[in-house]
C-alpha cells in the first residue's frame, strides 16, 4: 500500500463519526446580542487567530501577548495553546501523524465554539501540515466566522538555538522521533493573512502587527490599535503648514494652553485629534470617557478658552493659528465655537465651585468660550530649561522601553519629592513583577512638568532630587527611566488619577501604582480633604476605559524606629511606627534638621534641604 493510500487511511479512521442519533441545537442567544454584553467595545468580534511556525518559532509568546493586549483593549480573547492543550483536552494524543492530525482537529473545533461565543480565539500550534490549517480554516468560514492565519516565520536554526525546551536536542540526539524540522517535515502556509519574523521584530511589534491585519478584517475597531496619535505635522508638509500658519488669522494663547497643545501633539491623549469639540467635552463631563469608535477614559476636558471678542473675530474661520508668545506654533482646523459654563466645569471636574481651588481660579479667569478643532502641532515643542532631554514622547518612551528589553512597565506618577516610603512601594512593585515570572521589569519614574501650584516643589528641584535618588541606589538606575509627564496639575483627585493612569498608557505601561489621596489638596476653606484619600485607588481599579492596566494599590508606608528605616506599616505594632507627614517634612528642610536616618537618601534630602532653606532666606530678605 502507498504512503498516500496509508495516510488517507489514517486520516479516515481519525475522522470517523461514531457518535450517532445527534441533532445538532440552535442557540438562542444571536452573534449581534453576544458583541453587546462582551466587553466593552460594542460588536460581534469572534474570530479565529491561528498561529504556526516551528517549535521555538514564538508562537505562544506572540499569542499571550496578544491575549493581554486584547484584553486590555476590552475584547475577549483566549489562547489556546499547544502544551496547555495537550496536557487536559488532548492528552489522550501522542505525536503520530494521525494523532497530530486529530490533534489540530479538536483544536479546530474548540476554537471555533470559542469563535461563535463571541471570543477571539487564539491558537498557537506548530501545526505542520497545511492540509489540517485548511481544515481548521474552512470550518471557521464555513460557520460565517474569520480566520487569520499568522505564520511565525523563525528560520530552523533561531528556533535550534533558542530551545528554550531542549527538544531539538533530544531530537538530534535521537530521543524523539517525528520532531517537526529534524525528522519531519513542516509545510509553510500557501498564502497566510500575515507573516511576522521574529528575527526582525519585537513581540510588541508582531502583536501591532497582527492587530492591524485585525483591524483591516474588521475584528477590532480602529481605536483598539496600540497607535499612539501625534499632531505633529509630517515633514514633507511642514513647509506649506508654516506657510499656511503666517496667513490665518492669530489666537493667543497662554503658557497653560501651550503645555496642553504639547500633551496633544504628543500623544498622550491618544485617540483626540485636538482641543475638545463640544461633542467630545459633554462625553468627557458626563461620562467620563470618549465615545466614538469604543470607550476610552477622558475624565478631565482638554479644552481652549477664548474671550467674546475672539470668538467674534475668528467664528467662521476655516482655520486659525495659535501663537505663543509671538510665535506661531499650530493651526487649529474647522475651529468649532460653543459657551464656556465655567460653574459646571467646575463642579463636574473638582466636586466644587470654591475660587479658592487654583484650577477652579484659572477657569473662572479664563475666556468665555471654548473652541474646539483639529490640531496640527508645527514643531516639537521645547522650554529650552534644561530638561527638555527628559521630555520623552510616548513613543520615544516606548523605544527606549524595547531597547532595555523590558517585559513589563510599571508607571510610578508624582509631583512631589521621592521620600523612602515611596521606594518601598516601588521596590515592591519589582519584587511582586518578578516573582510573577517577568524578567525584566522597568520603572517609569514619571514626575509631572506642566503647572503647578505656586507651594509645590518646583520642577527642577525634583529633577535634581529624584537624580540623587537613583545616583545613590535606593532606586536601580539600570531597570528605571526618569522622564517628565508634560501634563499641568489639575488637583481634581479621583477624577484627575485617572487621566494620569490613562496618559501612561500610551507609553506602553501596563502597571500603575496609585498612591494615598492622589492629585488630592487640602479643602479651600480649610479642615479637611477636599477628596477623601482612598477614592483615588478604588477608583481607578472600577474605571472605564483603563483595562490596559494593572493597578498597584497603596500600601502604606511609616518610618519604623526599630529598624530604623522606611516599612510597610503594621497597625499590631503600631507603637514601633512613626508617621512623618509633608508638613513635618517641609518643617525640618525649612530649620535644616535632619530627618530620621534612612527617610530618604542623604544627598537627595540635601537638594530640598537647600530648596526649603533658600524660600526662608528669601521671605527674611
Amino acid at each position: 500500500m502507498s504512503e498516500e493510500i496509508q495516510q488517507d487511511s489514517k486520516r479516515q479512521k481519525t475522522n470517523f463519526v461514531k457518535a450517532t442519533n445527534v441533532y445538532p441545537q440552535q442557540h438562542h442567544v444571536s452573534r449581534t446580542k453576544r458583541g453587546q454584553v462582551l466587553g466593552q467595545r460594542g460588536g460581534f468580534r469572534g474570530c479565529c487567530i491561528w498561529l504556526t511556525g516551528l517549535s521555538g518559532a514564538g508562537k505562544s509568546t506572540i499569542a499571550f501577548a496578544l491575549e493581554e493586549y486584547l484584553c486590555g483593549k476590552a475584547i475577549p480573547s483566549y489562547t489556546l495553546d499547544g502544551d496547555n492543550i495537550r496536557t487536559g483536552l488532548n492528552k489522550n494524543l501522542g505525536f503520530s501523524s494521525e494523532d497530530r492530525e486529530e490533534n489540530i482537529r479538536r483544536v479546530g473545533e474548540v476554537a471555533r465554539l470559542f469563535a461563535d461565543g463571541g471570543i477571539v480565539a487564539i491558537s498557537a500550534f506548530i501545526s505542520p501540515f497545511q492540509r489540517d490549517r485548511d481544515i481548521a480554516r474552512k470550518l471557521h468560514e464555513d460557520n460565517g466566522l474569520k480566520f487569520i492565519e499568522v505564520f511565525v516565520d523563525t528560520p530552523l536554526e533561531v528556533c535550534e538555538n533558542r530551545d528554550v525546551k531542549g527538544l531539538y536536542k533530544k531530537a538530534k540526539a535521537g530521543q524523539i522521533k517525528g520532531f517537526t524540522g529534524i525528522d519531519s517535515p513542516y509545510e509553510r502556509p500557501e498564502n497566510p493573512e500575515i507573516v511576522v519574523k521574529t528575527t526582525e521584530l519585537a513581540v510588541d511589534e508582531c502583536v501591532q502587527a497582527i492587530v492591524s491585519v485585525m483591524q483591516e478584517n474588521g475584528i477590532v475597531p480602529r481605536s483598539a490599535m496600540e497607535t499612539v496619535k501625534e499632531l505633529f505635522v509630517p515633514e514633507n508638509k511642514l513647509e506649506a503648514a508654516r506657510s499656511d500658519a503666517e496667513s490665518l488669522p492669530t489666537l493667543n494663547i497662554t503658557k497653560y494652553d501651550l503645555q496642553w497643545t504639547q500633551v496633544l501633539a504628543e500623544g498622550w491623549a491618544t485617540p483626540l485629534g485636538g482641543f475638545m469639540r463640544e461633542r467630545e467635552y459633554l462625553q468627557s463631563q458626563h461620562f467620563g470617557v470618549m465615545m466614538d469608535g469604543g470607550v476610552t477614559n477622558q475624565t478631565v476636558p482638554i479644552v481652549l478658552a477664548c474671550a467674546t471678542e475672539d470668538k467674534e473675530r475668528l467664528e467662521g474661520c476655516a482655520a486659525i493659528a495659535l501663537e505663543y508668545e509671538g510665535k506661531r506654533v499650530a493651526i487649529l482646523r474647522t475651529p468649532e465655537f460653543y459657551e464656556h459654563r465655567k460653574e459646571e466645569r467646575s463642579s463636574r471636574t473638582f466636586g466644587t465651585s470654591n475660587r479658592g481651588h487654583p484650577s477652579v481660579k484659572m477657569i473662572y479667569e479664563s475666556g468665555d468660550w471654548l473652541v474646539g478643532g483639529e490640531l496640527e502641532v508645527l514643531d516639537r515643542i521645547r522650554w529650552n530649561d534644561g530638561l527638555d532631554h527628559y521630555r520623552l514622547t510616548p513613543n520615544e518612551l516606548r523605544q527606549k522601553f524595547r531597547s532595555m528589553g523590558a517585559d513589563a512597565v510599571f508607571a510610578f506618577q508624582l509631583r512631589n519629592p521621592v521620600h523612602n516610603g515611596h521606594a518601598l512601594l516601588m521596590q515592591d512593585t519589582k519584587r511582586r513583577l518578578l516573582e510573577r515570572g517577568y524578567k525584566k521589569p522597568v520603572l517609569l519614574l514619571h514626575p509631572l512638568g506642566g503647572w503647578t501650584k505656586e507651594d509645590d516643589v518646583p520642577l527642577p528641584v525634583r529633577i535634581e532630587q529624584h537624580k540623587a535618588v537613583l545616583e545613590e541606589g535606593v532606586l536601580d538606575p539600570e531597570t528605571t527611566v526618569l522622564s517628565i509627564f508634560p501634563s499641568p496639575m489639575l488637583y481634581a483627585g479621583p477624577t484627575e488619577v485617572q487621566w494620569h493612569a490613562k496618559a501612561r498608557m500610551a507609553t506602553g505601561a501596563t502597571f500603575y501604582i496609585v498612591g494615598r489621596d492622589p492629585a488630592g489638596m487640602p479643602h479651600p476653606e480649610g479642615g479637611k480633604d477636599l477628596f477623601e484619600p482612598t477614592h483615588g485607588s478604588k477608583v481607578l481599579t472600577m474605571a472605564p476605559g483603563l483595562t490596559q492596566l494593572e493597578i498597584v494599590p497603596f500600601r502604606v508606608a511609616a518610618y519604623n524606629l526599630k529598624k530604623k528605616q522606611m516599612d510597610f506599616y503594621d497597625p499590631e505594632k503600631k507603637e514601633d511606627f512613626l508617621f512623618i507627614s509633608g508638613t513635618k517634612m517641609r518643617k525640618f528642610a525649612r530649620e535644616g534638621e535632619e530627618p530620621p536616618s534612612g527617610f530618604m537618601a542623604p544627598k537627595a534630602w540635601t537638594i530640598l534641604s537647600d530648596y526649603y532653606q533658600s524660600l526662608a532666606k528669601k521671605a527674611v530678605l
